[in-house]
């Protein structure tokens, strides 16, 4: 038998495999330290939603406090005795039954997929409904184009009278005498609504508010056909309603977005089963015209501003585009938003009240009745506190909301004042009839005072309670008085240093921080004074030329004057964990100690990673944290491969404001606050506070009112329960980011007085502030004149954290979508977090300056982090991708290792066998 040859191993092949499996674990151990940083993100990306019973049980639980909000915040606008419904059963028209407006579009959007529809709520609330129609109008609708997150699709789509035939009609009119009539109208993100329909298949002379042609002949149809007609008005924005006037239309409700299972309250409302408690946010004006910020609002172009200082965009592959990149809106109203306009415009004389204004701000009916009484007021130098009897005269259980207004002096040419402004209110506990119950209504003489910005009573701008009679009003409304008590303010409380701004609750009182911004287009602000001569008339011009001073400032970007005398950062270790800083005053030595211990590459790598989430950091035993859009619901645009990890959807912003219940706010945040929890996530983007400037505004469906000192209640409850969770919420947009045209192209240049921006449009994130205690806000993407928002020292860093005591941290808008500052000025403005990933941004650290602005903003994140409770409940498990990686290593370092002992044996046998031959020859 012939022996098998042994060959010697291969040493080619073996420095080959040798470099192979070297080179792989190589790239697998660089490739490990370069994206380790971003592990959390991957692994966000790839999630799944939760299927554990404790998270279902959370969605479930917001499910059931949706269904609370749209219960209460539904509100009664006509009703001629004909609600409660009598008929179980119900005829069903309108395109917006079939296409219900469930939510807006956007980052507050959520899955509407499974949400009870219309049908179904009316069902389950024991109707029945006429199938066919029903089946005919899923047929015939036509459902909303899906324009992705920024857009909205405006078409209205109703059905043609037309395509009724007469034997549906008949058939109809057999079934039932009883014709509830769908108006829909959706909002979003991105898009302000149309003030023309020509470019959606309406009219080019109406506005997307009023009802269009179809829709007025499909209303005059089920008029002439039905005796009992029921409107439910399906919009987040406040429309032209004087069509509920026709004596045809027997009742109305205003339904808002109703969320997830909302529309099982509005079947339940129908039917009796809930008595409609909620109240109007806004004004409701027969025309929107009739309203000053009418014609200042949408696009205006600068034509003479070409292009951005290219470090503004530096390192991030945006620039500000086109031939006008540059926009303005110019908010000449004032103080003159909403109901404190027309309230203001009427007691001067300057428009009739009744001819212009369907329905006030505050205005709701009932299934029963209230009286109302004073029966204790105190005024008594420091704080008014009413005491207010309310009695169910009617007969059925109900809620009532109490609202106290107050009037101040004016002085004609003095610092503007409204008429009537709101005070305080309460809502009350269901009483049953013949029941009562006394609330008490309170707020500080402070709150009263009106912020002089031009300098009549105060040089340099404060907050100035005039001397005088101030009427105190419990009202229905915004226009209509029950009762009231006068008091009488002694002398001008001036609330700056030099006089009595020790009285002031804020930290350092206030004085003018945006001069540049109230005088600096030079615009006559309308005034009470002189109505005919300051109220607009007609729409501001299409665009105009900016000045060579505004041109200079928004082509060379913001320049600040900084202290540059400051020591460099100093790394060191303590041994401290950010866990151990819970509880510690913002002041604590041991932060300094903490901060010690974090690298300049840690610090760049949190602050340029801050989108939707925030990044581990090791030195102080910080894990990833998921953080999520959120006003609506959780909407985790990140997880499952961007197709989104969804909580419940909630009823959009502004039906829980319509709820004018502050409680149900602090039960929704700890709801959603909860699901965070069970969802892994430490942050929300939420809640979302501008104003209804306009009813065209596209996101008012995030947002709870026109009313500033409103919204700041609502959300300052809302943050309390969410933070009450341990969660992480920011308060978005700061500030006076209230119109989606124009907002990101360049950042939208915006021009208003201060007397509006701190009475208005800044009140409702100072309410969050010192009654929330909210440690999140949310930047946003317009400017403040010329300068970005997230540049503006005097407002993230002077009136936000100095004069309000605000303590944590500020975020950008999402770098991500549109990039209008410079992360390095940002920093040094009091801007923490960049709403952005994948070290998009290029931060500097060349200085002292740079160095210690990265510290201060580090500090600031982990100051909200280790307050909440999320560095207890997020997981600190390793990331699967982590594991896989370390797992392909292992697997590298064995297959080198099984090729080397193989080798090595073959090595051996051939050694041997040449030792063997050897001997042989010998």
């Amino acid at each position: 038998m012939k022996e098998k040859k042994i060959r010697r191993p291969s040493r080619i092949a073996f420095c080959f495999v040798s470099f192979l499996l070297i080179i792989f674990m190589v790239l697998n151990v660089v490739i490990t330290n370069v994206v380790s940083p971003y592990f959390g993100f991957i692994q966000n990306f790839l999630t799944e939603a939760p299927k554990s019973n404790e998270a279902k049980e959370a969605t479930a639980a917001s499910a059931e406090v949706t269904k609370t909000i749209e219960e209460e915040g539904i509100v009664l606008l006509k009703n001629n005795g004909s609600l409660p419904l009598k008929d179980e059963k119900i005829n069903v028209f309108g395109n917006g039954a079939a296409n219900f407006t469930f939510g807006g579009t956007g980052s507050g959007s959520g899955d509407t997929s499974a949400n009870v529809s219309i049908y179904d709520g009316l069902k389950n609330a024991g109707f029945q409904v006429n199938e066919d129609l029903e089946q005919f109008t899923a047929e015939k609708s036509i459902a909303r184009e899906d324009k992705g997150m920024v857009g909205n699709d405006f078409a209205i789509n109703e059905i043609p009278v037309k395509d009724y035939s007469d034997e549906l009609l008949k058939d109809a009119k057999e079934f039932s005498d009883t014709a509830v009539v769908v108006i829909s109208r959706s909002g979003g993100e991105g898009d302000d609504c149309p003030m023309s329909m020509e470019d959606y298949g309406g009219d080019a002379d109406k506005h997307y508010l009023e009802l269009q042609n179809d829709e007025i002949e499909m209303l005059q149809m089920v008029e002439d056909n039905f005796k009992n007609v029921v409107v439910l008005l399906n919009s987040p924005n406040a429309m032209e309603l004087g069509f509920l006037e026709d004596e045809a239309i027997d009742a109305a409700l205003w339904v808002g977005l109703p969320g997830s299972v909302g529309c099982n309250a509005i079947g339940e409302v129908l039917s009796g089963v809930v008595n409609p408690s909620g109240r109007t946010t806004d004004i409701f004006a027969y025309e929107v015209e009739s309203a000053p910020s009418y014609y200042n609002f949408g696009g205006y172009d600068y034509t003479n501003v070409k292009y951005a200082n290219a470090s503004m965009f530096a390192g991030t592959g945006t620039a500000a585009t086109g031939d006008n990149p540059y926009h303005y809106v110019e908010y000449v109203e004032g103080i003159y938003v909403g109901y404190r306009y027309y309230e203001t415009a009427a007691a001067d004389g300057y428009i009739n009240y009744d001819e212009t204004v369907q329905y006030p701000f505050g205005y709701g009916l009932s299934y029963t009745d209230f009286s109302e009484e004073i029966t204790d007021f105190k005024a008594d130098g420091k704080t008014v506190s009413v005491d207010v009897k309310v009695t169910n005269t009617g007969d059925v259980a109900g809620k009532d909301v109490v609202e106290l207004y107050y009037s101040a002096p004016y002085n004609k040419g003095g610092i503007e004042k409204s008429q009537v402004i709101l005070g305080g209110f309460t809502k009350t506990d269901s009483l049953e009839p013949g029941k009562s119950q006394t609330v008490t209504v309170s707020w500080n003489y402070e709150d009263m005072a009106s912020y002089d910005y031009s300098g009549i009573k105060a040089d340099g701008g404060a907050y100035v309670l005039e001397a005088g009679e101030y009427q105190i009003n419990l009202q229905k409304d915004s226009h209509n008085v029950i009762d009231s008590r006068k008091m009488k303010v002694d002398r001008d409380y001036i609330y700056n240093e030099a006089n009595d701004g020790a009285r002031s609750s804020d930290e350092i009182a206030a004085t003018n921080q945006f001069d540049d911004v109230s005088f600096g287009d030079n615009l006559t602000y309308v005034s009470r004074a002189d109505w005919e001569g300051t109220m607009p008339k007609e729409r501001a011009v299409q665009s105009k030329e900016a000045t060579k001073e505004q041109v200079a400032a928004l082509e060379n970007g913001t320049q600040f004057d900084i202290d540059d005398d400051v020591d460099n950062i100093v790394v060191k270790n303590h041994g401290l964990k950010l866990k151990d800083m819970k509880g510690l005053d913002y002041d604590d030595p041991k932060w300094d100690e903490l901060m010690e211990q974090v690298s300049v590459k840690e610090m760049k790598l949190l602050i340029g990673n801050g989108g939707w989430e925030t990044m581990p950091v090791k030195s102080v035993g910080k894990q990833f944290m998921t953080e999520c859009d959120g006003p609506n619901g959780i909407n985790n645009l990140m997880a499952n491969k961007f197709s989104g990890v969804n909580g419940n959807n909630f009823t959009g912003q502004c039906v829980l404001g319509q709820t004018w219940n502050t409680s149900l706010a602090t039960t929704m945040g700890e709801s959603i606050g909860q699901e965070c929890v069970e969802y892994n996530i430490a942050g929300l983007y939420g809640p979302a506070m501008n104003i209804h400037r306009s009813p065209f505004s596209g996101r008012n469906y995030e947002y709870y009112s026109e009313d500033g000192f409103f919204s700041g209640k609502m959300a300052a409850a809302e943050v309390i329960g969410i933070q009450s969770k341990g969660v992480n919420c920011y308060n978005k947009h700061f500030a006076v980011n209230d119109q989606e045209t124009n907002r990101d192209a360049g950042g939208l240049v915006t021009w208003v007085n201060e007397q509006a921006m701190r009475e208005i449009y800044l009140k409702g994130f100072e309410v969050a502030v010192k009654e929330g205690e909210a440690m999140g806000i949310m930047s946003s993407f317009n400017r403040i004149g010329t300068v970005p928002t997230a540049e503006s020292y005097p407002l993230l860093t002077t009136v936000l954290r100095n004069e309000w005591g605000f303590k944590g941290c500020v975020i950008t808008d999402c770098v991500m979508a549109c990039t209008t500052e410079d992360v390095n000025q940002s920093l040094l403005a009091g801007n923490d977090l960049q709403l952005t990933v994948l070290g998009q941004l290029k931060i500097l650290t060349d200085t002292p300056v740079q160095k210690q602005a990265l510290r201060r903003a580090t500090k600031n994140i982990f100051y909200m982090i280790v307050n909440g409770d999320s560095l207890n409940y997020i997981s600190t498990s390793m990331p699967t991708i982590e594991k896989v990686l370390i797992v392909v290593d292992i697997i590298i370092a064995a297959l080198f290792v099984l090729y080397y002992v193989k080798r090595h044996k073959k090595m051996t046998k051939w050694k041997a066998s040449q030792k063997q031959k050897e001997e042989v020859e010998k």
